[in-house]
């Protein structure tokens, strides 16, 4: 006599077949070519609201483009936007936690894309990479502060590096960008 599957067996694990695979899921939320260059701007420029990431935008966002993006981003739980307008009746965008967790891996896309060359748009990604996990660590406590809890330090990582590139562009501190030779006199 065979025996019977009984109704009270627990169900099989799902298949390989049946789950979304962990690179399929982040390629699908992030393999765009705005999704990530939208973060950027969020995390490292500041920029929260419509107007200001489509103004700010370094590579042109048509603002369609950005429109359904930032709506599918929040629909996927990479941002929240505000339900009430603000003093300036703008409704930002926020990080969730999903998108902050990124951060390492935005700044190691940010390093394996810089040019071999220095250049003066590479400069900020560059000292944030240089500063390591524990900066970068130190930068998602403050996007959890910002964007989760509503509260931003005075001095920010964000405002450091702002400064720090302005000094490094203006000639200041232990690095300078490459001088230029001054013209032969005569």
């Amino acid at each position: 006599m065979q025996d019977q599957p009984s109704d009270d067996l627990p169900e099989p694990p799902a298949t390989c077949a049946d789950a979304e695979h962990p690179l399929h899921r982040a390629t699908r939320l992030l393999g765009d070519r705005w999704t990530l260059l939208i973060l950027r701007d969020i995390m490292f420029d500041g920029h929260r609201c419509f107007r200001e990431l489509r103004q700010h935008s370094r590579e042109g966002i048509a603002s369609n483009v950005l429109a359904a993006r930032l709506k599918r981003m929040v629909a996927d739980g990479l941002l929240t936007r505000a339900e009430a307008p603000d003093a300036q009746q703008r409704q930002p965008y926020a990080l969730t936690e999903t998108a902050i967790q990124l951060v390492p891996a935005i700044v190691e896309l940010c390093a394996w894309g810089l040019d071999p060359a220095p250049a003066t748009a590479d400069l900020r990604p560059r000292l944030f990479y240089g500063g390591g996990p524990r900066l970068w660590r130190r930068f998602q406590h403050e996007l959890r502060q910002e964007h989760l809890d509503g509260a931003l330090p005075d001095l920010t990582i964000r405002t450091r590096l702002y400064e720090a590139e302005g000094d490094v562009l203006n000639g200041f501190g232990p690095l300078c960008p490459p001088a230029v030779p001054a013209p032969p006199s005569g």
